[in-house]
């Protein structure tokens, strides 16, 4: 699985092209992150993810977890991400607001089975 190293200057558009290519491809990628800046690009990174594979009915799901890295001898504690692809799921069509028996307002939705 690739791994992406996030930094707090990562541009989060230019991660989230990547994730997504990346997804497309392999189905899976791993994220990491060292700081809260860090932290905070990958998270955008992931939202704007998430917008880019729409249009291939893709969407992902993510698993955080910690990671110790050996950076410049020394040890440090890493966010990981863990991402995989999963078709996404068709939203349930709503009904036309003018079928019978359809609610058009608030004030016409029972609020206790009356």
């Amino acid at each position: 699985m690739p791994t992406l190293r996030v930094s707090a200057q990562s541009r989060p558009n230019a991660v989230a092209g990547a994730i997504a290519a990346l997804l497309r491809l392999d189905g899976a990628v791993e994220m990491q992150a060292i700081g809260p800046h860090a932290v905070n690009q990958a998270v955008k990174s992931l939202a704007i993810a998430r917008s880019y594979l729409e249009q291939d009915a893709l969407d992902l799901v993510v698993a955080p977890g910690f990671v110790k890295l050996e950076l410049h001898d020394e040890e440090r504690t890493a966010m990981r991400f863990e991402v995989r692809a999963v078709a996404r799921e068709e939203a349930p069509a709503e009904p036309a607001a003018d079928e019978p028996g359809t609610p058009t307002s608030e004030a016409e939705t029972p609020l206790d089975g009356a």
